[in-house]
């Protein structure tokens, strides 16, 4: 099949539980997580240093060579929150609480896969802060995070 365009909606992302490693939870999506979805928009950046290379030779014309790359994952959408208890949605509490840890601890693993993947993109070290909250007299409060991924990624089956 020839390729074609896919829902955004329908990318799954998770966190891993700092408190017990190797338990992943999943950011309520379409497809992700279970009941009412929070995150509705995402953008993935990508971030690149490079040296300069130019030589008297290149007669003019600069040159250079990538030699860093970094990858972020910003999550927006809306904070989910039960008004019985209110515990936030697992996800995004895990991702809260992680953004407060500092040092080798503010290290967790976070993973993502577009719909029709057969393994997860993981990114088995990265940090995570916490954007703008908020909202006016008549909407829903906002969330948003971003991902910056520490490290290579790897990829693991979906299960």
């Amino acid at each position: 099949m020839a390729a074609q365009k896919y829902n955004a909606r329908d990318v799954r992302f998770a966190i891993e539980d700092f408190n017990s490693p190797g338990t992943w939870v999943e950011f309520r999506t379409a497809e992700g997580g279970s009941g009412e979805g929070g995150i509705n928009t995402f953008t993935k950046g990508h971030a690149y240093e490079a040296a300069d290379t130019t030589v008297f030779g290149s007669d003019g014309r600069a040159e250079t060579q990538n030699m860093q790359e970094g990858k972020t994952m910003g999550l927006q959408g809306f904070r989910l929150k039960d008004p019985t208890t209110g515990a936030l949605d697992p996800a995004m509490a895990l991702a809260e609480a992680q953004a407060g840890r500092l040092g080798v601890d503010s290290l967790v693993g976070f993973r993502f896969a577009a719909p029709g993947d057969t393994t997860w993109t993981v990114w088995t070290k990265s940090t995570f802060q916490l954007g703008e909250e908020g909202g006016g007299n008549n909407d829903k409060v906002t969330w948003a995070v971003t991902v910056t991924r520490s490290g290579a990624e790897t990829t693991a089956a979906i299960s």
